[in-house]
């Protein structure tokens, strides 16, 4: 078992890292694709965070709200099938609704470690300082590092719930997101959960509307990406020559965000090496939102080593929560 000093401690994983070569090398990749795309990792900047914080209080945005009320209802009876001595989030952001979670297990007596795993340094500082405050004997370890490089770095803290909430699983593409699951069942053990934030398969024009609000925050979340394009990469977009483009694929279940280009225009990305040539309608895709149904899920998890062990959805039916456990076998 890893020693985790008390109360806090923050372990930042990704000093000396070059991050701009990494980010030139993401976005060559990407644009080079078809359809060309940009990495939707870099939407949260600062601002992109704050943006998306904005979105999920939206009328239109019922994803964080239907999670919540799941949440809310289940958060005792998901402690009492994991019994978890840590909890540890993947891609924590503000804990908000993990909150839920760690006062089920404080009152289940058996949680004394929490393990928030996200990008941003800034951000973890922010949201872990309120919980050493307002759960009186926990112990956090907050760990800033990637998913592509850091999981390992996890530590071993005895029985672990394992969350990945939001629906962030539908932001990878079939392929990943087995891949990625595959990796998290590398550090779980006989006895670990995972809880797995996904949105359900619904209605086309619920689903428009979530990710194409009349005020127009998603719209402006979607073209901050091309400003820290610019100021990280020394590119010269022009974000309001872009429209911002919400598409519903009934056949693949996911939903798709484009900026669209609103002229014949050259694009330059100096610290890429990078030219693009766009026409007036060109697209550029910037995210998925892949949709679940309870046997698509539980396929996933199959194919991943994984094996769902109980689902919870809201009243509507729109969000749901698996929770999920290591085959045995």
């Amino acid at each position: 078992m890893t020693t985790v000093p008390a109360p806090l401690t923050l372990a930042v994983h990704t000093l000396g890292r070059d991050r701009r070569r990494r980010m030139a090398e993401d976005v060559r990749r990407a644009l080079g694709g078809e359809p060309p795309e940009l990495p939707c990792r870099y939407l949260y900047d600062e601002r992109g965070s704050r943006l998306f914080d904005e979105i999920t209080h939206l009328p239109e945005y019922y994803l964080t709200r239907a999670e919540r009320e799941i949440l809310e209802a289940e958060a005792d009876r998901i402690v009492g099938v994991a019994r978890p001595t840590s909890i540890v989030e993947l891609g924590a952001g503000s804990c908000e609704k993990t909150r839920l979670l760690l006062a089920a297990g404080r009152r289940g007596g058996g949680l004394r470690y929490f393990v928030p795993f996200d990008i941003s340094e800034t951000a973890l500082w922010k949201a872990v300082w309120p919980l050493v405050e307002e759960f009186q004997g926990l112990c956090v370890y907050g760990l800033v590092g990637d998913f592509d490089d850091d999981l390992h770095r996890i530590p071993r803290l005895g029985r672990q719930l394992v969350l990945f909430l939001g629906s962030t699983i539908g932001n990878f593409d079939e392929v990943e997101r087995v891949s990625f699951l595959r990796r998290l069942r590398t550090i779980m053990t006989g006895g670990d959960h995972l809880l797995l934030g996904v949105d359900l398969v619904k209605d086309a024009g619920l689903l428009r509307a979530a990710y194409d609000d009349v005020s127009g925050v998603t719209a402006e979340f979607n073209r901050n990406l091309l400003l820290v394009l610019n100021r990280e990469l020394g590119a010269d977009f022009a974000p309001e020559a872009f429209e911002h483009v919400a598409r519903v694929d009934g056949r693949r279940q996911r939903v798709e965000m484009f900026l669209r280009s609103g002229r014949d225009q050259v694009v330059r990305i100096p610290g890429a090496d990078l030219e693009v040539r766009l026409r007036a309608g060109d697209m550029i895709r910037t995210e998925i939102s892949a949709k679940f149904t309870r046997a698509s899920v539980a396929e996933m998890l199959r194919e991943a080593g994984l094996a769902l062990r109980a689902w919870f959805t809201d009243e509507r039916q729109r969000f749901a929560l698996a929770l999920a456990a290591p085959r045995q076998g």
